[in-house]
This record gives structure tokens, C-alpha cells and sequence, in this order.
């Protein structure tokens, strides 16, 4: 059953005001019980604020319903203290949290808290002074989940991926690296905190899925209250409500505007990746992860899972910062060590342009999805990003840029995804791309290009063949290389709005990939270096970048790309 929850910020001391505020709405709104952020008493240090205490403490001040605290920055008074640990409550609805701990209220809900400031040592002093270490805060992990996680301090790059700025000249609070790790291990669906003069409040972020529960997208909502006082001129939130049904399960699809965790730790301990020396490719665009050490003779690793894919949202090495749009069925994302540069394509792009379309599927091939409905729904939404990086390439270029896509489909790989290049129009036009293409395979000895078996560019319709015939295009039966090189439309069209499927020109190519020879899966990223005069560039791991200019490129490109990208939309 849903409960409705009120949360306050820094009351410090203004006792009578807020809890007559509260008791007000509480008429109105019938809430569960209520959660105080940061702190409710203050200094304590002035006449008023020991009037305010001395009230509450003899009862004359009314707590409206039940409601919880923690510590905020200061230290809870020494006649609060003595209260608590007489009577375990400050007064009839009042209860201490203490600065660590946890709580399952009557409705079933789970509050995680941890009050005051990280300090080093191996102790902090009392469960009522404002401070934690780090091996202390760390004994939540054992909590194993929240469904409110109540913190002082903010987590460590709560910002990271989010659209939402701070106000004007406002300070956040101090971030700390344990906090993140907290909020990654329990994944609350909110994480509250507070600040004095502004309110915050980010998009939802959603946590890396488990093995156990692959499909399961949990999200998390950061709320920072503004101090009860610091409204009354700055006008900022200090009071939030919200609807919390501890039953409710995780979401399966991830909702528009949300974002990945913004998280770089995932604090369980994991298995070994199956090739540490790649562990930085999670966006490489190759499969080189698909390749390990050279084990004695006779043993094979066995294929690793979704938590140690490198396309897998479940890997906890995942690069958040290269993501740039996340739909329901597949992601979009810059490619690590990109073919392109920066200035490839100025002035039409400022960034490589070098993406990665990868669905959520963790499967070789996306004919191996047996569900046919998902695996529909799978390939439409890669194409829907492929028709959509088309729309702005027409739309930044003005008919300069073309593009190719192509998809390495083989039922011994890992986890299947698209790489999508721009390439120069005149290239595509002159035959260069299509020609380069089927030189090169000849060069290897590789099997000659074909035509696909079905029309591999089209989406499926739900009516479509589903015996492997091939009528089906996201089903295209066997192993192979495929390659769509997209024309776009004449200059003169190219300035229009249009960006629908079908506007420009495409071509399908399909390389058969037998088990009699070796593919080198770099063959389209080496084919295009060639093409485009960037040889220097074949091998991805040459051309690493910084973390700085990889989140740059991505943040150029999500400026571009956010008037054509459908998750956006209302």
C-alpha cells in the first residue's frame, strides 16, 4: 500500500513555526509520517532557540505526526540526549534516527540514515556527534537495501549527467565518495539530503541491473531540501511530498528524462574480469573483449555474464559519462578511442560522431532473442536511433554527411551492437564506401558481399515471418557482417525538417562469416580508416582519450543530437 511521506529541511530551532506548518497540511494531506533532513535543533545557543526546545521538551509545541531525524552539521543538545535515552523518543512523535542506522516503519518502509560529516580516524565520537568515519559508514552496505536513504553530506558526482544547475552562486554541500557507494549498494528509490539556501532536486537515475534480475531498472530520486529560515527569502523548497509504495517493483523501463547512475563505484566485490587488460573498453568499438589470455590447452573460459559485459549496463565498469541517450529497448553511446576526431567533420560536427548502438539484450545475435515480440521491439528501436543520427547529420551537414552502420552477428560473441560512422557524401556517391568494402574482403579472402535475405533496413512488423526464413529482418538467420550505407538526400532537400526512414537512400550489404575462417572484427573500423585517410587511427587503443575530452565530445554530441532524440520527447 502507497503511503504519503512529507520531508522537511534544516529546521534549526524554529520548532513552533514548522511543526504548525506541518500540522496544517497534515489535515489536509493525511501523511504517514514525516522526515526531517539535516538539522532539527541547531546551535541551541540563543534565548529564542532555548525557548523553542524547552517547549517541545515540556510538550507545549505538538509533533503532528510521526517523525524522524538524524544529525545534520551540528551536535543534538545535552537535554535532547537525555530524553532519548530515557524514553527512546524526544516526545510523543518525535524519534531519533541516530546519525547511522536503519528503521522499518509500521507501513514497511526502509529508512537508511546516516547524519553528520565524514572524518578521518578510526572513531567519531558518540552516536549524537555529527561526524562518521568511513569504516563507519560503511557498515550500511550491510543494510542491503533502502527504500529512503538519509544523508547529510551529498554522494560523490551526484551532478555527474545531470541538466539540472545549481542556482545562482549556491555552494553545494561537500560530496563524499563512501555516500555514492552507499547509494549504489542499497539503490533508494529517494535519497534525501539538505542544504541551507537552495533547493535541488535531479533527474531520476537508475541503477546497473542484477544478474538476478536482468530486466529490472531501479531508479533513485536526490532531493536537497533548502533550511526552513533560508526560505523565507530565497524562496526555495524546503518542503517536499511524495508517494512510496515499498511493494511496488522496480521499473522495467526506464523513464524520459532519466539518467545512468552517476555513480564510478559499485561497491560489492565482482568475479575478475575475463581480461583485465580491457577492462577500460567498455565503449571500445571493437570486440576486442571478446578475446582472452591464452589458457592452457583444451581449457575455455566460460562466456561471461551481463555483470561483466562490457555492453551490459550490470557491468560495474561501465563509463556512465560516454552515454547519451537511453530508450527502453537499447542506448546510445560514444565509442571509446573513436575513429574520428573532434575535427574529422568541422565545421559541420564538433565531435567524432563514432557511436555505439547497443540493446539491453545481453545476446550474441539479436535472431538468438527467441522472444519474438522483444526481439522486434529490440531492432526497431536501434533503427529508430539509426534514423535518428541520420536526421542530424542532414541536419548539421546540409548533405555533407552520409553514414555507415554495420553489425558484427556472430552466435559465439558476447553481446551484440551496431557502430554508426558519418563518412563524407562524396565517398558514398562515388561508390568508394561500397567498393572499399568488397576490395577488402577479397584482400582477406573473405566471402564475397550479398544481398541480404530480406530487406535488412526495414522494420519488422509483428505479421512478419518468424520460421528463420529471413522475411523477418531482425531474425537474418546464420553469422555475418552487415553494412548499411545511408545517402542522404540532395543539398536542396538536405536543409528541410525531414528525417523520417526513407529520405536519402540506403544500401544493405551482407558478408557471410563462416567457421573455416578467422574475422578480424576490426574489418569495418580498418576499412574506414583506410577510406578516409585515417590509418594512423585502426587500432582504438592508440587513440584513447583523457576522460575530460571523452566527457566533452559526449556533451557536444548530446547538445546536437537532443533536437532528433525521440527519448526526449513529452
Amino acid at each position: 500500500m502507497a503511503s504519503k511521506i512529507v520531508v522537511i529541511g534544516d529546521v534549526n530551532c524554529e520548532l513552533q513555526e514548522v511543526f504548525t506548518k506541518l500540522a496544517k497540511l497534515h489535515v489536509k494531506q493525511s501523511f504517514s509520517f514525516a522526515i526531517i533532513t539535516g538539522d532539527l535543533f541547531g546551535d541551541c545557543s540563543s534565548e529564542h532557540e532555548l525557548q523553542q526546545m524547552t517547549a517541545l521538551l515540556q510538550g507545549n509545541i505538538a509533533v503532528p505526526l510521526p517523525t524522524y531525524f538524524s544529525l545534520g552539521s551540528k551536535a543534538l543538545p545535552a537535554r535532547v540526549i537525555e530524553q532519548i535515552e530515557a524514553n527512546d523518543e524526544v516526545c510523543p512523535n518525535l524519534y531519533f534516527l541516530g546519525k547511522r542506522g536503519t528503521l522499518k516503519t509500521s507501513e514497511g518502509i526502509r529508512i537508511v540514515a546516516l547524519g553528520g560529516n565524514l572524518v578521518d580516524g578510526s572513531a567519531s565520537g558518540t552516536k549524537y556527534h555529527p561526524s562518521y568515519t568511513e569504516s563507519e559508514a560503511r557498515t550500511l552496505l550491510g543494510a542491503h537495501h533502502a527504500d529512503i536513504l538519509l544523508t547529510h553530506q551529498w554522494p560523490k558526482g551526484i551532478q555527474t549527467g545531470s541538466k539540472v544547475e545549481l542556482p545562482e552562486g549556491a555552494t553545494p554541500p561537500q560530496e563524499t565518495q563512501v555516500i555514492s557507494d552507499i547509494c549504489s549498494a542499497l539503490k533508494p528509490r529517494y535519497h534525501l539530503s539538505s542544504t541551507d539556501g537552495f533547493f535541488y532536486e535531479r533527474e531520476p537515475f537508475f541503477h546497473l541491473p542484477t544478474e538476478d534480475s536482468p530486466d529490472a531498472k531501479p531508479l533513485t530520486r536526490f532531493i536537497s531540501l533548502a533550511s526552513y529560515i533560508s526560505s523565507k527569502t530565497s524562496k526555495a523548497k524546503w518542503m517536499y511530498a511524495f508517494t512510496l509504495d515499498p511493494n511496488a517493483p522496480p521499473a522495467l523501463t526506464i523513464p524520459v528524462g532519466a539518467t545512468a547512475i552517476p555513480f564510478r563505484f559499485a561497491p560489492a566485490k565482482r568475479k575478475p574480469l575475463p581480461d583485465q587488460n580491457t577492462s577500460y573498453s567498455r565503449f571500445a568499438p571493437t570486440d576486442d573483449h571478446h578475446h582472452h589470455h591464452k589458457r592452457r590447452k583444451g581449457a575455455r573460459a566460460p562466456p561471461p555474464g551481463p555483470d561483466q559485459c562490457f555492453f551490459c549496463l550490470s557491468n560495474p565498469n561501465i563509463a556512465t559519462h560516454l552515454i547519451t541517450s537511453i530508450g527502453t529497448e537499447a542506448y546510445l553511446t560514444t565509442a571509446k578511442g573513436p575513429l574520428p576526431t573532434s575535427k574529422t567533420f568541422a565545421p559541420s560536427l564538433n565531435f567524432p560522431g563514432h557511436m555505439l548502438i547497443i540493446p539491453f539484450n545481453h545476446t550474441p545475435t539479436l535472431n538468438s532473442i527467441t522472444d519474438t515480440p522483444s526481439r522486434h521491439a529490440a531492432w526497431t528501436e536501434m533503427h529508430q536511433y539509426r534514423t535518428a543520427l541520420h536526421s542530424m547529420l542532414q541536419s548539421k551537414s546540409k548533405g555533407a554527411l552520409g553514414a555507415v552502420t554495420w553489425e558484427v552477428s556472430r552466435s559465439n560473441g558476447i553481446h551484440v551492437h551496431w557502430q554508426f560512422l558519418p563518412v563524407p557524401t562524396d565517398l558514398i556517391k562515388r561508390g568508394l564506401v561500397d567498393a572499399a568494402f568488397k576490395v577488402e574482403a577479397e584482400n582477406l579472402k573473405y566471402p564475397k558481399f550479398e544481398a541480404p535475405t530480406s530487406s535488412s533496413s526495414k522494420l519488422p512488423s509483428a505479421s512478419e515471418s518468424e520460421d528463420g526464413s529471413g522475411a523477418d529482418p531482425s531474425a537474418e538467420p546464420g553469422d555475418f557482417f552487415r553494412l548499411w550505407i545511408w545517402d542522404p538526400p540532395a543539398s536542396a532537400e538536405a536543409g528541410s525538417d525531414q528525417g523520417a526512414e526513407g529520405t536519402g537512400t540506403e544500401k544493405t550489404l551482407l558478408l557471410p562469416l563462416g567457421d573455416d575462417f578467422r574475422f578480424d572484427l576490426q574489418f569495418g573500423r580498418s576499412v574506414m580508416a583506410k577510406l578516409m585517410q585515417l590509418e594512423k587511427r585502426i587500432n582504438w587503443k592508440d587513440d584513447v582519450q583523457s576522460q575530460e575530452d571523452e566527457e566533452a565530445d559526449a556533451a557536444a554530441f548530446k547538445e546536437a543530437f537532443k533536437e532528433f532524440d525521440f527519448t526526449l520527447e513529452d
